[in-house]
């Protein structure tokens, strides 16, 4: 398990990094392979309520190597279709 390797990865901290380990996603690789709404649920499922679309929007871009910033409304409407959080902003 490599938080600061997680940490480093564009809009991630310490704390998005100790929540994916605990979902037990430890490297950059692992969740590339989950991809950011995959990883997402699982971290949803530890952390409840905690894990908001912002995080959702902040793995899609650290994959995708941009600012959670540049996510589009387009993308963020179709991030939020596939997490199941359409009702959410």
């Amino acid at each position: 398990m490599n938080e600061p390797e997680l940490a480093a990865l564009p809009n991630l901290g310490p704390a998005s990094a100790r929540w994916l380990i605990g979902a037990g996603i430890g490297t950059v690789a692992e969740l590339r392979g989950v991809g950011a709404v995959g990883a997402f649920h699982r971290v949803a499922v530890r952390e409840g309520r905690a894990a908001t679309a912002n995080l959702l929007y902040a793995l899609y871009a650290a994959l995708e190597d941009k600012h959670w910033t540049e996510v589009t409304q387009a993308e963020k409407a179709s991030l939020r279709h596939a997490a199941g959080l359409d009702d959410r902003p």
